[in-house]
């Protein structure tokens, strides 16, 4: 079962990724912009009223569309999306429902779907140490 601590020890071990100041959200920097790899999910409880942050469920980058189907495809109690994530490659994650070598596995693949291929091979030499 993961939480929010382990989010966000496993995004801050990730190559010059770095936590938003007003939210929680985890970037990396690619072409001089931070780009997004992982945040709380904003949940829409009523129409008329702004989005809720949700701590018990993680929005998460994936590569394309099709690992975004596999994974809603490979567990519903663990991976879900809405309809304003709809052609966005990201899914939702209950973090109550993965463990803590999935959210790993999760994020690192989120992380490389963002970062710059010198980040990437920064990350991959880091491993085989």
């Amino acid at each position: 079962m993961a939480n929010q601590k382990d989010v966000r020890r496993i995004a801050l071990s990730l190559p010059y990724a770095t936590q938003a100041d007003d939210r929680f959200a985890f970037t990396v920097p690619r072409k001089g912009k931070q780009k997004a790899f992982a945040w709380a999910w904003n949940e829409r409880r009523d129409p008329k009223r702004a989005r809720v942050p949700r701590p018990d469920v993680l929005a998460v980058r994936v590569a394309d569309a099709g690992e975004k189907a596999a994974l809603l495809r490979s567990d519903p109690a663990k991976f879900f999306t809405e309809p304003h994530y709809d052609g966005f490659p990201a899914v939702l994650v209950r973090l109550p429902k993965v463990g803590v070598r999935e959210l790993t596995k999760l994020l690192t693949n989120a992380w490389r779907c963002q970062a710059s291929r010198d980040l990437v091979v920064e990350l991959e030499a880091r491993s085989k140490r």
